[in-house]
């Protein structure tokens, strides 16, 4: 029945057109042998049968003709469509058979997680077989695509969960030691937001600035963060400072430290209770913050705006936020130093740095660190503090030939050198490594002035590389001269790809093409990226900050260019008990100062009344002052050295770029000769 009917579909026009045809010829020739016989000449009449024989003639071959060839195509269709239709069939009896015999085992497999078992007894949990099971499953209408009904089926049960809470302001609660777990669960999850309108490859600082920011502004957004570590988005500046003079044997476990100011906190930005998951993102009606951990990005397909993970799993995009942070730099000899060295070497960096070396250091009697910038002697007085109680060899080695010696002057790197050996740090300077062997169970470092260090394990503190390995999939450019991906004043790398944090190399209205490393750029880069994702067009002119500090009773913040290289001019003044972090971070109620600078902008700064002293230049008493870099007789960085929230000061300093005949008395303007 069903062949008849599509002969009869096929061969219909065709009758229709030969029958109209022939009615048209018939009439034709009765009206030219019923009108016009006698007006022809015989001469010119047709010798043959009568009625035009030719004519018909020819009708009747291209009729046949036709309809041969109709024929001939009719059968050729009839033949494709009964093999196609056999072919269909087939498909259809063995996808029944397949779901038969795997029914049992998916039931079985969905009776764990009672929670979905009690929404719905009838379809399997859309997890890894849904796909090929939903076909099956809607059996009823064959014809349907069944790639549409799998996804358009587990939205409705997702909704359910609790509107989360990502515009509260949470100040990191006690719950903040379960990001753990969550890190670990997400791997093992296997549903993967297939879309995702925000993407923001990478879980630092920068990421989670630029989330918050873009739901400021677009409540409803939905954010997805993918990062590489296995935990929720965390503060970096603790793991080299406040963590390590916390009295709390189970510090590693918890992460929480007392800032300061005594008050107690978490490195975590957030609580777990603030992310969705992201299995309920795509769900998510009021949208939300959900971070896939344990994932990396290994490929960038910015035509088709998607990225694949690691896993092969791809996720597309409507914006993107690339905030891949860095990774830690090694010394040559020491990467080819072999095996047994490297397995007692820390590149510190991440949470997982931190947990290692604080078990490290306490089975050890000797440790060497390799740096003398910020991070080497943060670490150095750290440790070395703990030495006192433990009895730890602390070694700190730089080829400078005082501690900071790239970005303090002279006099003032001294100083430090020596508050760093007072904190129970051997310091070895001007050290240039040569070699660096195993032998008898320790770590054989040989300068290339003939000394010869023995030590139990090492702290490589020597810079950072940024993380530019998406740069040749997405065909993005790499700065030459600073590293990292080069990116426009609104941090745009692409129309819809933005750069935020220590990857981004900018441009600097001020200060010329810049890439900076520190916390207050992550946050600031990372918020205004943001802002820009949600349609904001900002351009990045803010001069970020960053701070260091050597305990809780000597810290530094600084902005712009501080080269030790540049011109210096410092001015100092005798320092008070509240010219301390610690004091700082008791009056501004937070132990990263960033936070509350950035918010802050200086206006028309007043001067204090107590008139300014000449230039200080005391033999060892720097308690508290300001060093002035310049390039062209314009200030181009500034330290404030024990000096606190000060710094909007120092910001309208150097972006007004005037030269100042007298530093002297725009160092009056910090109110650093107060009491």
């Amino acid at each position: 029945m069903l062949k008849c009917k599509t002969v009869w579909k096929k061969l219909a026009p065709l009758a229709r057109a030969s029958s109209t045809v022939c009615r048209q010829n018939v009439r034709r020739t009765g009206l030219t042998h019923g009108r016009l016989p006698a007006q022809v000449p015989s001469a010119h009449m047709s010798t043959g049968p009568t009625g035009g024989g030719r004519e018909n003639q020819l009708y009747f071959f291209l009729v046949g003709a036709a309809g041969l060839g109709g024929g001939v195509y009719a059968y050729r269709t009839v033949k494709g469509d009964q093999t196609r239709y056999q072919e269909r069939i087939d498909e259809i009896s063995s996808r029944q058979q397949k779901f038969d015999t795997e029914k049992p085992d998916t039931a079985s497999e969905s009776e764990p997680p009672a929670v979905e078992a009690t929404e719905t007894e009838v379809v399997p949990e859309p997890e890894p077989q849904a796909e090929l099971q939903a076909e099956s499953v809607s059996v009823p209408e064959p014809e349907a695509e069944p790639s549409s009904e799998p996804l358009a089926e587990p939205l409705p049960e997702e909704p359910s969960p609790p509107v989360p809470v990502p515009d509260a302001e949470v100040e990191a609660p006690s719950e903040t030691t379960e990001p753990p777990p969550v890190g670990e669960s997400t791997p093992v999850s296997l549903k993967v937001p297939s879309h995702s309108p925000y993407l923001l490859i990478g879980g630092g600082t920068a990421s989670f600035a630029a989330a918050r920011s873009i739901r400021a502004r677009d409540p409803g957004a939905k954010v997805l963060i993918v990062t590489d570590e296995p935990d929720l988005p965390y503060m970096r500046p603790p793991l080299s400072k406040e963590l390590w003079f916390s009295d709390d044997p189970s510090v590693t476990e918890t992460l929480r430290f007392k800032q300061w100011n005594g008050k107690e906190r978490s490195i975590y930005f957030q609580p777990a209770s603030f992310y969705i998951n992201p299995e309920e993102l795509e769900g998510a009606e009021n949208g939300g913050v959900a971070v896939l951990t344990g994932r990396k990005v290994v490929h960038m397909d910015v035509r088709g705006n998607k990225v694949k993970l690691d896993d092969d799993t791809e996720i597309s995009y409507d914006k993107c936020l690339i905030a891949t942070g860095g990774v830690p730099r090694n010394l040559q000899v020491m990467e080819r130093a072999g095996e047994e060295v490297m397995k007692r070497t820390t590149l510190f960096r991440k949470v997982e740095d931190f947990k290692s070396l604080d078990k490290v250091s306490r089975n050890i009697k000797s440790i060497t660190i390799i740096g003398g910038g910020f991070l080497g002697s943060e670490l150095a007085c750290a440790l070395g503090r703990r030495s006192n109680e433990s009895g730890l060899e602390v070694i700190q080695m730089y080829p400078e030939k005082g501690n900071m010696g790239k970005v303090l002057p002279e006099y003032l790197s001294n100083w430090t050198t020596e508050k760093v050996k007072r904190e129970g740090v051997k310091i070895i300077s001007e050290a240039l490594v040569k070699s660096v062997t195993f032998k008898d169970d320790k770590v054989e470092i040989l300068l290339k002035d003939g000394r010869l260090v023995k030590t139990d394990h090492v702290v490589a503190a020597v810079g950072l590389e940024p993380n530019v390995d998406l740069a040749k999939s997405a065909g993005l450019e790499v700065d030459s001269d600073f590293g990292g991906f080069r990116v426009n004043a609104e941090l745009q790398a692409r129309s819809n790809i933005w750069v935020a944090g220590d990857a981004a190399c900018f441009y600097d209205i001020r200060l010329g093409r810049r890439r900076v490393e520190h916390h207050d750029h992550a946050v600031v880069s990372g918020r205004l990226a943001g802002e820009n994702m949600t349609g904001a067009n900002k351009p990045y002119w803010h001069q970020s900050m960053f701070w260091s500090d050597l305990g809780p009773d000597v810290g530094y913040e600084a902005i712009g260019i501080v080269d030790s290289s540049l011109p210096t001019v410092g001015v100092f003044a005798k320092a008070t008990s509240k010219d301390t972090p610690r004091a700082a971070t008791e009056k501004s109620g937070t132990g990263i100062r960033s936070e509350s600078e950035t918010e802050d902008t200086a206006v028309s700064p007043v001067a204090s009344p107590t008139p300014a002293p000449s230039v200080e230049q005391h033999r060892d008493d720097y308690g508290k002052g300001v060093i002035f870099y310049l390039r062209d007789k314009v200030v181009v960085g500034i330290i404030l050295w024990n000096v606190f929230n000060r710094m909007p000061i120092a910001r309208k300093i150097i972006k007004d770029g005037e030269e100042h005949a007298d530093l002297n008395e725009v160092a009056t303007l910090f109110n650093i000769h107060e009491d």
